[in-house]
């Protein structure tokens, strides 16, 4: 099991850098030496042996609700066509891109969009179709099934069986998911699950064996899912230009020896990439990482003088070692500043001769500078400096505005401080339970419509990045870099997520600035708070019944119900609340009677007697 230090240190380095270089992991066939082949050509080898792989994964990302039976019946009608293009590949039909031959499938076998509801999307074509399909994805999985879970024992007689078909129902199950995850990450986690079944099942303690090898690769999976679905959100609800945005502060931070102009043509690559895997084009996916990391060897001299072993190893263990490789050290003759953006007097007209570009030199030379600073911060200040040329190009005296731009950058910057420095002050002064209780009260609060699940998803994640950062020397970067991807999942990928007036406002109106948007938010006083009969129906289901799952669960959506019930009360009466009903709920669940307990009665009179208790004080 990787120690947990290695892993804080793999996933900042993952959030600080590039996840689309995470690697085109290893097939079951492909060759073991490929430094004398042609990358195109070995890319393309690893995708023609991983036909089956890449055709579970867009089927299972694209019909979520699509059962195993019917996705193997179009991984045979796939295999079937890949044979026949190997063939002769002047045929009609293999002309087709791939991701338009896999919907071309999905659309045409019978009774499967009618099915699954999404003939919709099949009467459609070319873009449009395409869109219909990557909208038709469900982040919220919580209509599946539970995650299908094997004895040790079980689960390696399958394996011994068929280890094909034992994999490819691995990948299935973690595929449908995971709608959002880019197809290397899900192969990568493919191909470590299959090393772990074939080291385990040679041990005598399976069970330990398989716990300990899940825990670095569901970690990498969590980690990279949510990072690729914020930044496709961005994508999808911001466009193009808050997407290079992202990509040049992640760059420029690694490697601040790169110039703008060098910068550029990497940056088409990569926007380019993430058309093709944020649509979920699986194929194209793969091929776009891959140009991504031959460009960036193909300059490794001058872009960092850390990763020229990194690329001389093989696939996949250079992409892994550059993710790895520490950040370059910064030029010795770069000045703390570049005094080209705050005291030049021709600022305005050299932003007005292309923004776009002068913007995104800005926002990497103030990255390359400031590389402890987090991406979102970047991107705040990158803000802050567009408003303000917007404010000064305006007056009469330009130079004199401007000029004080620094002080503008620091001020963010310090906000921003303070919010992290706040949450890690929590991490330290509450225990475990307690802070996830805070941030559940939190997002119950600023979004009640969500569901129960996805409440207590929140706040565990919240929780997860404090502990993964608050006792980091990175402390800043990391916190507001895992922080910034729970609200990405709180607000979702598709424009069309919808939870309430003033959480839309944060997710859709400023990317950089939704942290401290969220921070701002009070409890929603539009939202139809459940009547008394629904908190105690939710009562007696929970705790009136018996359970297997841990007590905690329990007490968790019992105060999601208790916020949305009573959102206005202080956060004193509400541990009051939460403490007795809890208690009494413990002692119900054992009690002859257990709904006696939990009438409206019942309920009444524990406010009454609060209330009473609170005009004594």
């Amino acid at each position: 099991m990787w120690p947990l230090f290695y892993l804080n240190m793999k996933l900042l380095n993952f959030i600080g850098f590039i996840f689309f270089l995470f690697s085109l992991t290893e097939s079951l066939a492909l060759p073991t030496k490929l430094q004398d082949v042609d990358r195109f050509k070995a890319t393309q080898k690893f995708i023609n042996e991983n036909t089956a792989y890449l055709t579970i994964i867009a089927v299972a990302q694209y019909v979520q609700e699509a059962s195993f039976d019917e996705v193997e019946m179009l991984v045979k009608v796939m295999m079937d066509y890949r044979d026949r293009c190997w063939a002769d590949e002047t045929l009609p039909e293999c002309s087709k891109i791939a991701n338009k031959a896999i919907q071309d499938m999905i659309c045409a076998m019978e009774g499967l969009p009618q099915k699954h509801n999404f003939s919709h999307c099949c009467s459609k074509t070319d873009l449009a179709r395409r869109l219909c399909f990557f909208y038709n994805k469900k982040a919220n999985v919580g209509f599946l099934p539970p995650f299908p879970t094997l004895d040790p024992e079980e689960k390696c007689q399958a394996y011994k069986n068929n280890s094909e078909s034992f994999l490819y129902l691995y990948m299935y199950e973690v595929a449908r998911r995971h709608p959002f995850a880019f197809s290397p990450v899900l192969l990568t986690v493919a191909s470590w699950f299959e090393e772990a079944a074939a080291t385990c099942c040679e041990q005598q303690e399976k069970a330990s064996c398989f716990q300990d090898k899940a825990a670095p690769i569901t970690q990498y999976l969590k980690a990279s899912s949510s990072y690729q679905r914020n930044v496709c959100g961005a994508l999808i609800k911001f466009g193009p230009k808050v997407l290079n945005s992202i990509n040049i502060a992640v760059f420029s931070k690694k490697f601040p020896r790169i110039g703008f102009k060098d910068l550029t043509p990497l940056l088409e690559d990569v926007s380019t990439m993430y058309d093709g895997c944020c649509e979920g084009d699986v194929v194209q996916c793969i091929r776009s990482q891959s140009q991504v990391m031959n460009h960036i060897c193909s300059k490794r001299d001058f872009i960092s003088s850390k990763i020229k072993e990194c690329c001389e190893k093989e696939t996949p263990e250079s992409e892994d070692c550059i993710i790895n490789a520490n950040k370059e050290d910064k030029p010795e003759d770069l000045s703390p500043r570049e005094p080209k953006f705050t005291d030049s007097g021709n600022m305005c007209q050299e932003r007005d001769s292309n923004q776009d570009d002068f913007f995104a030199e800005f926002t990497h030379e103030y990255s390359r500078r400031h590389n402890e600073l987090s991406t979102p911060q970047l991107l705040r200040i990158s803000k802050v400096y567009k408003d303000l040329l917007e404010d000064c190009c305006s007056r009469e005296s330009p130079p004199g505005c401007y000029r004080h731009a620094e002080d503008k950058f620091n001020e963010t910057t310090e906000k921003s401080f303070a919010m992290v420095q706040q949450e890690c002050k929590h991490f330290q002064e509450l225990e475990k339970d307690a802070l996830q209780l805070h941030y559940l009260v939190k997002f119950t609060k600023a979004a009640p419509q969500l569901s129960t699940e996805e409440l207590i998803s929140l706040s565990k994640e919240m929780v997860a990045a404090l502990a993964s950062c608050c006792t980091l020397s990175e402390e800043f970067a990391c916190v507001d870099d895992l922080a910034d991807l729970v609200l990405g999942e709180l607000c979702g990928v598709n424009e069309n997520r919808t939870i309430n007036p003033a959480v839309d406002h944060c997710c859709k109106t400023d990317f950089a600035f939704r942290r401290h948007c969220f921070e701002r938010l009070e409890a929603d006083t539009s939202y139809a708070l459940p009547s008394v009969s629904a908190l105690t129906s939710a009562l007696r289901a929970d705790w009136c019944q018996a359970h297997d799952e841990d007590l905690q669960n329990r007490k968790h959506r019992f105060m999601v119900n208790l916020v949305k019930w009573m959102p206005e009360i202080t956060n004193e009466e509400r541990r009051c609340l939460f403490t007795k009903f809890t208690a009494a709920g413990e002692k119900c669940s054992e009690a002859q009677e257990p709904e006696a307990c939990f009438r409206p009665e019942g309920l009444k009179s524990g406010n009454e007697s609060q209330a009473a208790n609170k005009k004594k004080r």
